[in-house]
């Protein structure tokens, strides 16, 4: 255990290890997209802290730590008024095994068509919507150690194009025991490729234009194949605070420290820290840093929790801050029955 700590410290260090990067070369950029306000808070450095229904997406394996039916939806306002939306639902099966289902989509207003001729507009409107539907089941495998896997459905839609694949996603949990320091792994959009069909691909194809008359047949105009943004996720988080097996113990505080790496297959190599305070598990506050993003720096949000009988309720918001572009803020409710 003393070795594996300074070793996982070091993560994002050893990440960093080239400038050569591949901006630009994957489709269904929204899978990038976290979900969940509590996750979006803390700087997306969750791959180890996750332990509610936004798991199914930042790392099955998560969703064992869910003992009760569980539901849980999002929402933000991205940029140019484009929609971000997501919903889960776990269910356990047993003491170790739990299945969840979720949804993702992103999806922009309707727009007026122009052209050339029709500057103004044709009268025609199109819209631009991405769709990921996920089937996941984890469970336990000893009394520290849980797997998890999701296959999921992709689908993009551009005015009268769309492409689809199917991907997987697979992801580890371990509890050390040693001051609650939790270890997590993903590995997420491992799949086929997405490739544009549609009529508007559909052209007149005049095979001899020195004879006239003859007939035309229609052919397809050819679209290039991209790759799905694989990303390789591995996080530590560590109970500073708190009174389950703390560096520091408190009966009321709790203050969680989480750190990311991320290797995706079309960027650099990224890292994500975050960090959140509770107060008798009622009333939580929230900050991250992401480490080597474009435009995204600061992440900030608060949570609440709430029981009625034996339904408990949770309410998380987060403010990402992206620079010139502005902030986006995201909203998430959970219920447990």
């Amino acid at each position: 255990m003393k070795n594996i700590i300074p070793a996982l410290i070091f993560i994002p260090a050893v990440l960093f290890g080239g400038d050569f990067t591949k901006v630009g070369t994957a489709a269904a950029q929204f899978l990038k997209i976290g979900v969940g306000a509590r996750g979006a808070a803390m700087g997306d450095a969750f791959v180890a802290v996750a332990d509610n229904v936004d798991a199914l997406y930042w790392n099955p394996a998560g969703i064992t730590n869910i003992h009760s039916i569980a539901l849980d939806v999002g929402y933000s306002q991205w940029f140019a008024e484009i929609a971000h939306n997501y919903a889960g639902f776990a269910v356990p099966l047993s003491e170790y095994d739990v299945i969840g289902i979720s949804i993702t989509g992103l999806s922009t207003p309707e727009q007026e068509v122009t052209t050339v001729e029709q500057p103004e507009g044709t009268g025609l409107y199109y819209k631009v919507s991405d769709l990921a539907i996920g089937l996941s089941y984890a469970r336990v495998l000893t009394d520290r150690f849980s797997v998890g896997v999701t296959a999921k459905y992709i689908q993009q839609n551009a005015y009268n194009e769309s492409a689809s694949t199917f991907a997987i996603d697979f992801g580890t949990s371990l509890q050390t025991g040693f001051y609650g320091l939790a270890i997590g792994m993903a590995v997420t959009n491992f799949g086929g490729g997405l490739q544009l069909e549609g009529r508007d691909l559909i052209s007149i194809s005049d095979i001899n234009k020195s004879i006239s008359g003859e007939y035309n047949p229609t052919s397809n105009l050819s679209t290039e194949q991209w790759p799905l943004p694989l990303n390789f996720r591995v996080g530590v988080a560590l109970d500073i605070v708190g009174k389950n097996n703390p560096v520091f113990i408190s009966d009321e505080h709790r203050f969680t420290l989480a750190v990311d790496g991320n290797h995706p297959n079309d960027n650099a190599e990224r890292a994500n820290i975050g960090g959140e305070y509770g107060w008798n598990e009622i009333l939580f506050l929230r900050a991250g840093y992401k480490i080597n993003y474009d435009a995204e720096k600061w992440t900030f949000g608060a949570g609440l929790k709430s029981n009625i009988s034996d339904i408990h309720f949770t309410f998380d918001y987060a403010l990402v801050d992206y620079n010139a572009l502005g902030k986006v803020s995201r909203f998430s409710v959970g219920i447990k029955f």
